[in-house]
């Protein structure tokens, strides 16, 4: 099961995060800093799963982003490793070769794909048109 999900700029500045468990918010700032300094510190050549307190960590980086995904002991990590390119591939296809500045201004969005992908922890859905396809029609709502 996924415990978080964050997106980081390589400053270490969080874009993104999503928690799939209740922490509390001064925790959630002292994990994300620990995460985010174990990540940015290991060079290209290390493997990108890190076993890290109660859980693994399993991240890529994508020109100046890093995604990091934090889940339990029994989740695979290659399933979570093919989940974050997924979705780096969606948000490709909505924003047309998508860039940091595309998910700190259209945040809500990023959201919403993360929403229909992720329930609860669970990988729910795979399939980039269902995904999209209510990010879509509210584009539509919101031309009109």
């Amino acid at each position: 099961m996924i415990q978080f999900f964050l997106m980081v700029n390589k400053q270490g500045q969080t874009r993104l995060s999503k928690y799939y468990e209740h922490v509390e918010i001064n925790k959630c700032t002292l994990l994300e800093t620990e995460v985010i300094r174990s990540c940015l510190s290991r060079s290209n050549e290390q493997c990108s799963f890190i076993e890290f307190k109660d859980f693994k960590l399993i991240y890529r980086q994508y020109a100046t982003l890093f995604i990091v995904v934090g889940v339990n002991d029994t989740e695979n990590e290659m399933t979570i490793y093919e989940f974050i390119h997924n979705f780096v591939e969606v948000l490709d296809e909505y924003f047309s070769h998508v860039s940091e500045l595309d998910i700190m201004f259209n945040l809500d969005k990023v959201h919403i794909i993360l929403d229909e992908m992720v329930l609860n922890g669970c990988i729910v859905e795979t399939n980039r048109a269902r995904i999209l396809a209510p990010l879509l029609i509210l584009d539509k709502i919101s031309e009109s």
